[in-house]
C-alpha cells in the first residue's frame, strides 16, 4: 500500500488534498456502494495529517460524482458546515490511533442482521482471520450525534480493525483507504458465513484458532490491492486510483 498522508503547510494550517486524495476518498465510497456494503448512509475518510483528515461528501456514496470534493475535518475540534454528525467517530478514533490512516462507516446487510441480535462474526474462514479473535460490539442503537457516544465507539473498536454498532452497521478502522474497503468486504462475507451456519444449525462448529488466524490474514501476495482492484472496476477514476 502506498502512503497517502499529506505534507503539512503550516503549523496553524490546515492540511490541503491533492487530487489524489480526493479521487482515492471517491472511489472508495462508490466501491463500497458498488457492493452493497452501503446505501444512502454512510462515509468514509482518509487522514492527511496529525491533525486533519479528508471525509467524503455527505450525500448518498454512490452518487459521489468526480467533480465532488469531499471536506477537510480537523481531527480534534468543531466538525465543518455540512459535515455529518457521525464523523465525530473517525475523530475519535484518529485521536486515539496514530496507526490508523482510513475510516469508514458502513452499514452492510449481513453484519446489519448478525447485529440486531447483538452478535459479531467470529473468524471462521479466511476472510474472517482478520478480525481474530472477534469484533467488539458496540451494545447502543442509537446514531451517534455526541462526543461521549463517538467516544464510546471508539473505545469499544479499541486496538482493532472493527466495531460493530448493535443494528447500526459497522466502524472499519485501517492503515490506508484500500485495506479499509477491503476490510468492509471482508467482515460483510463473515456475516455472510456466520448466518449461514448458524442458519444450517451448525453455530457449535469450531472456527479458526489463533494460531491459524495469525497464519492465515496475511497482507502478502498484493491480498489488498486485487481486492481493492476488483471493487473499483468499472470506477470513473479507476485509473487515478490503482
Amino acid at each position: 500500500m502506498t502512503d497517502f498522508q499529506a505534507d503539512a503547510v503550516g503549523p496553524e494550517a490546515a492540511a490541503v488534498p491533492t487530487a489524489r486524495h480526493q479521487s482515492l476518498v471517491r472511489a472508495a465510497a462508490r466501491a463500497l456502494s458498488r457492493a452493497g456494503l452501503v446505501h444512502a448512509y454512510g462515509h468514509c475518510s482518509l487522514r492527511l495529517d496529525a491533525d486533519s483528515f479528508l471525509v467524503c461528501a455527505a450525500r448518498p456514496m454512490g452518487l459521489i460524482d468526480p467533480t465532488e470534493d469531499g471536506v477537510v475535518v480537523p481531527v480534534n475540534g468543531e466538525l465543518p458546515e455540512g459535515v455529518l454528525g457521525e464523523v465525530r467517530i473517525h475523530q475519535q478514533i484518529y485521536q486515539r490511533r496514530p496507526d490508523v490512516q482510513s475510516v469508514i462507516r458502513s452499514m452492510p446487510r449481513d453484519v446489519m442482521t448478525l447485529s440486531a441480535a447483538g452478535i459479531t462474526p467470529s473468524p471462521r474462514h479466511g476472510m474472517g482471520s482478520y478480525f481474530s479473535p472477534g469484533v467488539p460490539l458496540w451494545q447502543d442503537p442509537q446514531l451517534i450525534r455526541t462526543e461521549a457516544q463517538a467516544a464510546g465507539v471508539a473505545s469499544t473498536l479499541g486496538a482493532g480493525p472493527a466495531v460493530v454498532m448493535q443494528g447500526n452497521g459497522t466502524v472499519i478502522a485501517a492503515a490506508s483507504i484500500e485495506e479499509a474497503v477491503v476490510l468492509t468486504w471482508y467482515l460483510e462475507d463473515a456475516a455472510r458465513i456466520e448466518l449461514q451456519l448458524r442458519a444450517a444449525g451448525l453455530a457449535d462448529a469450531p472456527g479458526l484458532t489463533p494460531d491459524q488466524c495469525a497464519q492465515r490474514a496475511t497482507r502478502a501476495g498484493r491480498i489488498f490491492e486485487r481486492m481493492w482492484e476488483y471493487l473499483c472496476a468499472g470506477d470513473p477514476e479507476f485509473a487515478e486510483v490503482i
